[in-house]
């Protein structure tokens, strides 16, 4: 019996799968087939790479400061991601550059998005890290991936959980994690500092960087204020994935569902490991008689 782990999309919530890899395998449950969309692509190919307690370590030491800093404001209007961080980060914690799928111990594909056609892209071979770059390329932070001459970005926008890739690959049970299950309307912020008039330059920078980094971290609510661009984008982004999931799913629904709670969590809150990722095995202790039921009787 092959057992397929489908690890959906969710930024900065999608550490909680790290806690529930760990609490299945405490479970004695080892998935076959691992496949993932957008942070779900990362945190999989990191497992599948054996980088696993390498990643849990990092992610549980990340600071408000230290996320910032993968963040830039740029001129380039391709995003806002530092890609030459991001990239280091990837190489330490998930694959090496040179690493394939093919050479992978455990079957591993992601789902992107082909930004011309709006197909969805299953990448089930070629280099590790190019597969994971193309499923988490949210449009809007990362700029779109050049793959085999079609531009990709984020699998989230049609395959947020991919329990039919799973399934594709030969998985006879799915267990599926799905991040977006209770976020829509319930994670709005607002910056304490909105931009400020100034006629100096150098001014203006800060005072865009200052509402950049509130509107991303700060939880403070300003009565009447309309939502950031950042707000915008995650509400919108929140609500496609929210509403494509539950469409993909009532047609193939996976074997067993695991529904972490993470309403509380920002797209963008990735220091905020410890709880994502305990709320991850709490998640499976929760559906642990459902688990063991549905394996039993497979």
């Amino acid at each position: 019996m092959n057992i397929g782990l489908a690890l959906g999309s969710g930024a900065s919530r999608g550490w909680s799968h790290i806690g529930v890899i760990n609490a299945l395998a405490d479970q004695g449950i080892v998935p076959d087939i691992v496949c993932g969309t957008s942070i779900g692509a990362l945190v999989g190919a990191s497992y599948v790479s054996n980088n696993l307690e390498n990643l849990e370590g990092w992610v549980c030491s990340l600071t408000k400061f230290e996320t910032a800093r993968f963040f830039e404001i740029n001129t380039s209007l391709n995003g806002f991601v530092n890609t030459e961080r991001l990239h280091h980060f990837l190489n330490e914690y998930v694959a090496s550059d040179n690493v394939a799928i093919e050479d992978l111990a455990k079957q591993y594909a992601t789902v992107a998005t082909d930004l011309e056609t709006g197909r969805e892209i299953w990448l089930t071979k070629g280099s590790v890290l190019e597969a994971v770059w193309s499923s988490m390329s949210l449009p809007g932070l990362f700029p779109a991936i050049k793959n085999n001459n079609r531009w990709l970005v984020d699998g989230g926008l049609v395959n947020p959980v991919p329990i039919s890739l799973c399934r594709a690959l030969g998985a006879d049970i799915v267990i599926a994690v799905n991040l977006n299950g209770d976020i829509v309307g319930k994670h709005f912020q607002h910056p304490k500092n909105p931009i400020k008039q100034d006629t100096g330059i150098v001014k203006k920078i800060t005072n865009l960087v200052t509402e950049y980094t509130a509107s991303v971290f700060s939880t403070a609510k300003v009565e009447n204020q309309p939502p950031s661009l950042f707000e915008a984008i995650a509400g919108s982004v929140n609500i496609t994935q929210d509403r494509i999931t539950r469409s993909r799913m009532a047609g193939d629904p996976p074997d067993i569902l695991l529904s972490p709670k993470l309403s509380h969590i920002g797209l963008l809150e990735f220091y905020r490991a410890n709880e994502t990722i305990n709320e991850g095995k709490e998640c499976v202790q929760r559906m642990q008689p459902e688990i063991h039921h549905i394996l039993s009787m497979a």
